[in-house]
């Protein structure tokens, strides 16, 4: 065996030490493949031979990563005794195809001529098979990975709908869409990703009703995606969206199956990447983000009056604290003289003017919605309720806030909670800041420049060439039916003009 090894190295020196291609001799294919994995120790090599032929062969994987009991039954076994009986020494081509068509009960094996490509599927939990008088390597299907059981998604919770959310594994999320109902126009493109580190993303659309200008759009900003490594979805959403230095999300992730299905029968693109569960949506308008699954389940009239509370949900998130420090530094004479007594006698004693004591509160309220956030899930919501009680009574008996603003700083953090979607919250809560800094400089006037302000940006703001305030602006009256009230369903007969579908009646009646 040591002579073999150091003859091989001999003439794996005489070959080339650059060349990426097999040759088809067994010591100086198997030693390319030893150097580009010597630094792995998890990686395991098996030789063996070939029936009774004597043809060497070896097989290369990562033993974390393969399902040994098939790679010993399906694999080892068939090629140690599938040729037992045919004791005729056959190689080349002939010998390829017999062990391709006639002895490898595996489904998943093509061949591969390069050295980096079967490392990269070794790596990946693919089985390289390397036979002596080959050319080429074999690479099996045989991974498996660790994956989790199928859960509720955590961040979108439904109380109707669908229980099952979409994991870290590609190929069980691209089943979770085939399993909400047959449709052979469900297209799903394969992509690679990353560099350095090469992962498998994949573009699902319904191909006769997505606009084509939509698809190629997708798959351009995508093809022009230029890191080493992309561990989560985030990165695409940042490096795809219209415009990064917006504080509005223009592409929706979800965990849902459900959300991405009936997105894509609208006419959108969904994105999923290998080892997240959060899939991307595109494009996006801003009242899909206010927008639960869930309206579509219950009927027409409470999903209504739900939807409406989540946009005054939005309004009190973004303009309560700012209204109330408006009011009582500027406009006094607006409020009602019994509340008016009242807020003044709650406030004597408190020594910061209101925006002091406003961002001191709304600083700790984030602070603690944080620290809950991280801390173990048997005592984070503990942490918040008791934190925000203690703090803000603190507060209160110590007179450095007045016992309204614990109420406002209070109705506002639970409106925030109302948003679906968790990115939408963040940025309502982050314009919050900007709108009372607003409203302490000008008042009720500052409040208003700081809404035209908002409302500029948001009529320019585009998701993939869709407007984000659409169907405001631009006024389209057909899909008013699904945007702040949800008509019944049998009023909603046509998609969303603005994704211009190719088909645009959602039934024949």
């Amino acid at each position: 065996m040591k002579e073999q090894t150091v003859q091989g190295e001999e003439q794996y020196e005489s070959v080339s030490k650059t060349l990426d291609q097999f040759t088809g001799v067994y010591d100086v294919d198997l030693l390319k493949i030893k150097k580009e994995l010597e630094h792995n120790w998890d990686v395991q090599f098996r030789e063996f031979h070939i029936g009774n032929t004597g043809i060497r062969a070896a097989i290369v994987f990562l033993k974390e990563l393969c399902d040994k009991e098939m790679i010993d039954k399906h694999i080892l076994k068939s090629l140690m005794e599938g040729l037992t009986e045919n004791p005729t020494i056959i190689k080349g081509y002939e010998l390829q195809q017999l062990i391709k068509n006639e002895v490898l009960p595996v489904s998943d094996l093509f061949e591969e001529s390069t050295v980096m490509k079967s490392v990269g599927g070794v790596l990946t939990g693919a089985t390289a098979l390397i036979i002596d008088g080959i050319p080429s390597v074999f690479i099996l299907g045989t991974a498996q990975g660790k994956t989790r059981n199928l859960d509720e998604p955590i961040s979108e919770a439904l109380v109707r709908g669908p229980r099952l959310g979409f994991t870290e594994n590609l190929s069980v999320n691209t089943s979770l869409l085939r399993q909400q109902g047959e449709n052979q126009h469900l297209a799903i493109i394969k992509m690679e990703v990353g560099t350095r580190i090469k992962k498998e993303l994949v573009i699902a659309y319904i191909d006769e009703i997505a606009e084509p200008d939509l698809i190629e759009e997708v798959k351009k900003r995508i093809s022009k995606i230029n890191l080493d490594n992309l561990p989560e979805s985030g990165y695409i959403e940042q490096l795809i969206e219209d415009n990064y230095l917006s504080p509005f999300p223009q592409v929706q992730s979800t965990e849902r199956p459900d959300r991405v299905f009936a997105a894509l029968m609208e006419g959108r693109v969904a994105i999923l990447l290998d080892g997240t569960p959060f899939a991307l949506i595109v494009p996006v308008t801003f009242n899909m983000l206010l927008q639960s699954p869930e309206d579509y389940y219950e009927r027409w009239l409470p999903s209504s009056l739900i939807r409406l509370l989540r946009f005054l949900a939005a309004g009190i998130t973004l303009f309560g604290p700012s209204i109330y420090i408006a009011f009582v530094s500027f406009h006094q004479g607006l409020i009602p003289t019994k509340l008016a007594l009242s807020m003044m006698s709650t406030r004597q004693g408190v020594p910061f003017p209101a925006l002091i004591e406003a961002l001191i509160m709304e600083i700790a309220i984030e602070i603690l919605r944080e620290a809950g956030l991280r801390l173990p899930k048997p005592i984070g919501p503990t942490m918040g309720i008791v934190g925000g009680l203690v703090i803000g009574e603190a507060a209160v008996q110590a007179g450095i806030v007045s016992p309204i603003m614990v109420i406002v700083v209070a109705l506002t953090a639970i409106s925030s909670f109302a948003i679906p979607q968790y990115n939408a919250g963040i940025s309502l809560r982050m314009l919050r800041f900007i709108a009372m800094l607003s409203a302490a400089l000008f008042g009720l006037y500052g409040i208003i420049l700081f809404f035209l302000f908002l409302c500029s940006h948001l009529v320019k703001l585009k998701s993939f060439g869709v407007p984000f305030v659409s169907p405001t602006v631009p006024y389209r009256a057909g899909d008013w039916k699904d945007f702040m009230v949800r008509m019944p369903l049998k009023m909603m007969k046509r998609r969303p003009k603005l994704l211009k579908p190719k088909d645009t009646i959602r039934k024949g009646d």
